[in-house]
């Protein structure tokens, strides 16, 4: 089984999008809160200031100011002293392949221009970050579309085996071993007096006449299915159910049991231990895993290539905020 292709080109791109999201979800959750930052990226005295040279190509404060605020619009001013630091590593991993990819000739066509803020238009703005399609700077999307389609080139030819997938899947078992299951049954009624009149009436009653009792006394939504609710694994219920629900044996019935939605009478009737997922039914999760692995690999070590054949220079301290080192 080979993921080459149409495929390994979908994905990586989708990979692009999602990583920048990710990476506006971990800016946003480490501001700080009820706090006013002592920098600002919209300094004006050190706009213009380099901060980064690649073969030439100088690239100014108010670029990665711009860069920034295509990532996550108006919020950037909350953004943390590491957050920034870490943007700005990736801005100058970004210039690095963006000169990669000029220095082979990589270009653009018209069309994939067009797709491309086609697609941004209808998926992936939001108004929330207020990055809205006509506030960004088109030319630094071109940046990112550009960057994608060189790093494509890098790895298009990288592929998962058949024999890859089933080395894996024998050698992690664990992690296609699915849950234990039961099949959960219900009696919802709105007092308390008429749940203890139900559960005696079916204490010990078939699964057949629990369905029927259901039928006739359950409020609940699942009455018309005979209080059926489904199959459930632990931590997909209130914990408050779960800790009844799971301690009870293949058709038995629980005590009568409050919540918000009124007293409840439960019923297991069939429980399902932990599962083995085979190794069909895991291929596709192992091939995907297994190319993710390996595309960010590849693209890490001509990363390493690049830092070291490019001609380029960085300056973190004339940066608006003092620049964070990255931990090993």
């Amino acid at each position: 089984m080979e993921m080459c292709g149409q495929k390994p080109r979908v994905y990586f791109f989708f990979g692009l999008f999602l990583g920048i999201s990710l990476l506006w979800a971990h800016c946003k959750q480490e501001k700080a809160p009820g706090t006013t930052p002592e920098y600002s990226l919209k300094d004006p005295l050190k706009k213009n200031d380099t901060i980064l040279k690649v073969e030439g190509t100088s690239y100014l404060n108010s670029d990665f100011e711009g860069y920034i605020r295509s990532i996550v619009g108006e919020a950037q001013q909350g953004l943390s002293i590491p957050s920034l630091s870490r943007l700005f590593d990736r801005f100058i991993e970004e210039k690095l392949f963006l000169q990669a990819a000029k220095n082979q000739g990589i270009s653009l066509t018209w069309e994939e221009k067009k797709d491309y803020l086609t697609k941004l238009g209808s998926e992936f703005l939001d108004e929330e970050k207020g990055t809205l399609l006509e506030t960004l700077d088109t030319q630094l999307l071109f940046d990112k579309l550009l960057i994608a389609k060189y790093t494509y080139q890098l790895v298009e030819g990288i592929e998962v085996t058949e024999d890859e997938i089933k080395e894996y899947y024998d050698l992690n078992k664990r992690e296609f071993l699915s849950p234990e299951k039961i099949k959960v049954s219900q009696i919802l009624v709105r007092t308390e007096a008429k749940a203890i009149e139900v559960l005696n009436m079916v204490k010990d009653s078939s699964e057949e006449e629990f369905r029927q009792a259901a039928q006739l006394y359950s409020a609940s939504t699942d009455a018309s299915k005979g209080g059926d609710m489904g199959w459930f694994e632990m931590g997909q219920l209130p914990y408050e159910m779960e800790r009844i629900i799971f301690a009870l044996k293949d058709g038995e019935l629980s005590q009568v049991m409050e919540s918000s939605y009124g007293y409840h009478i439960f019923r297991v009737d069939k429980r399902q231990g932990p599962e083995l997922i085979s190794a069909e039914n895991a291929s596709e999760a192992i091939q995907l895993k297994l190319l993710d692995q390996r595309i960010k690999q590849a693209t890490q070590q001509h990363l390493e290539t690049l830092k070291t054949n490019l001609d380029w220079v960085s300056y973190p301290q004339k940066l608006p905020f003092p620049y964070s080192r990255k931990e090993s």
